[in-house]
């Protein structure tokens, strides 16, 4: 791309994994670069110096971006996780359907080029899979809604499809990428969780690839079908073995793709070619960073109820609990009745501590009882993080250990409601959500009232060096529990 063709470029996504890279490519060859970007997975540990950084919705971009001469638009500020959306479908329809539009009547009255990053799940299982999540059914969408504003209107464009791209700086948590996920478990010395069947196939891509492909493609293409992806597919669990045999297989998950079909023919045609391969890149990653000690596959569960006393957000942890043998778990709840105490476990990975004398009033004492008994077991194991179903009494327990040993603290708030609360118990709300390092809901709209009727933000702190491991069985969990939702 000349200097002499493009003079200033816009970045919506500028502060993210990808659009920072981007940054640093254009500013290093001379252009004036601004970045739009509202901050929701971007960062600004990732700012380049020399780029004009404006925070804001890219259903703003008129507000946040008065100039009138602008010569490219890279589109890269959009939601970008498939299976996460499943949970969230009004953030995805928040910032890739309200904001995309945005974009597009922005392009539109410049008339400038604008070259948007399309999803290859789009192509997954020969095209069945666009629909299967909100990500991939808004990426599709708004694919065919640039080709036809820029067809109708004349605009010139270019639509690029990324696959599964990985570098320094990616993301790690919730809006992850496989491999910075995989490397921070290896660095824990937790074990590498792998959506079964784990035989789905990926090109893995490095993220320089990727942005040799953006200028070029931002400089002489047009049209659709940019696909920009290493030609070389990895399965996930062998993706997995390059950082060590320690896996653990969790449960299919909906809208994970197989495979996706790749096609370069049009990238290639302006002579772009992938140059750097995954194995190289995690070989010379494991050969500089040594493995964290194996970590107990072990997790402590607080639960005011547990088997055969249960209801959904109980029977979908069962169900959990059954699915990944090579987990053990410590459940600490209360015995709630006299039946319950002579139960037997429901599988042999699962252990239940039962406090109180077998009556319904034992929920009452398990903040105590149970922070006894889980603080006795924390003596003698090293848990990869504490977990807590719902925001009720076993939190109180699960509180009291992570004040006293540090073990950090995940809850989930399954399907707990948030209607008509007491001062009291909103004030244990409060509570609780302050005290954990991670609350996370099964939507945006449960997540929203949890933190309304709390007072307080839900936190979303790291869980240390039980992070990713526990990211991915909280989302394993929630989509059991969706799925039990549904069918009832």
């Amino acid at each position: 791309m000349g200097k002499d063709m493009k003079k200033t470029i816009l970045v919506t996504g500028g502060a993210g994994f990808i659009g920072s890279h981007l940054c640093a490519r254009l500013v290093a060859e001379g252009y004036r670069v601004i970045s739009l970007d509202n901050y929701f997975s971007g960062s600004k540990e990732n700012h380049v110096a020399g780029v004009e950084y404006r925070e804001g919705h890219t259903k703003d971009i008129e507000t946040f971006v008065p100039e009138t001469d602008i010569d490219i638009i890279y589109h890269l500020g959009e939601y970008a996780r498939v299976e996460q959306s499943l949970l969230e479908p009004e953030i995805v329809h928040d910032l890739n359907v309200v904001g995309t539009r945005g974009v597009l009547e922005f392009w539109k009255k410049r008339r400038t080029k604008l070259l948007y990053a399309g999803s290859s799940t789009k192509f997954g299982d020969g095209g069945q899979t666009r629909g299967t999540s909100p990500y991939a059914a808004t990426k599709a969408a708004n694919t065919e809604l640039v080709k036809e504003l820029g067809d109708s209107e004349k605009l010139p464009y270019a639509i690029t499809y990324f696959y599964n791209v990985y570098g320094p700086g990616e993301r790690a948590g919730l809006y992850g990428t496989v491999i910075e996920t995989f490397k921070h478990m290896y660095l824990s010395g937790a074990p590498r969780t792998v959506t079964s069947p784990g035989t789905q196939t990926r090109n893995f891509t490095h993220v320089d690839d990727i942005v040799d492909g953006l200028l070029l493609v931002g400089e002489k293409g047009q049209g659709d079908e940019y696909g920009l992806g290493s030609d070389k597919s990895f399965s996930i669990v062998e993706v997995a073995r390059m950082f060590g045999d320690d896996i653990i297989m969790l449960p299919e998950r909906a809208a994970n793709r197989m495979q996706s079909s790749l096609d370069l023919s049009k990238s290639r045609a302006l002579g772009w070619e992938p140059k750097r391969r995954l194995e190289e890149y995690v070989h010379e990653f494991v050969r500089t960073h040594p493995p964290g000690p194996r970590r107990e596959k072990r997790v402590l569960i607080f639960s005011t109820t547990f088997h055969p006393i249960a209801g959904p957000a109980e029977e979908a942890l069962t169900e959990l609990i059954g699915k990944i043998p090579g987990v053990h778990f410590d459940i600490v709840t209360a015995a709630f009745s006299p039946n319950a105490r002579s139960a037997p476990p429901p599988f042999s990975n699962v252990a239940v501590h039962r406090v109180g004398a077998g009556r319904a009033f034992d929920k009452y004492l398990l903040p105590f009882l149970g922070f006894r008994a889980a603080h006795a077991l924390q003596k003698r194991h090293r848990y990869l993080f504490a977990w807590s179903l719902l925001a009720s009494y076993g939190a109180l327990a699960a509180i009291l250990v992570r004040r006293v040993s540090g073990l950090p603290l995940l809850i989930t708030l399954a399907d707990q409601r948030f209607d008509d609360l007491s001062l009291i118990k909103r004030a244990l709300l409060r509570a609780i959500f302050s005290d954990a390092d991670q609350v996370y809901g099964i939507s945006a709209s449960q997540e929203a009232a949890a933190a309304r009727h709390g007072g307080v933000s839900l936190a979303r702190a790291s869980l240390g060096e039980g992070d990713a491991f526990a990211n991915q069985l909280r989302y394993a969990y929630a989509e059991i529990l969706l799925k039990r939702h549904k069918r009832s």
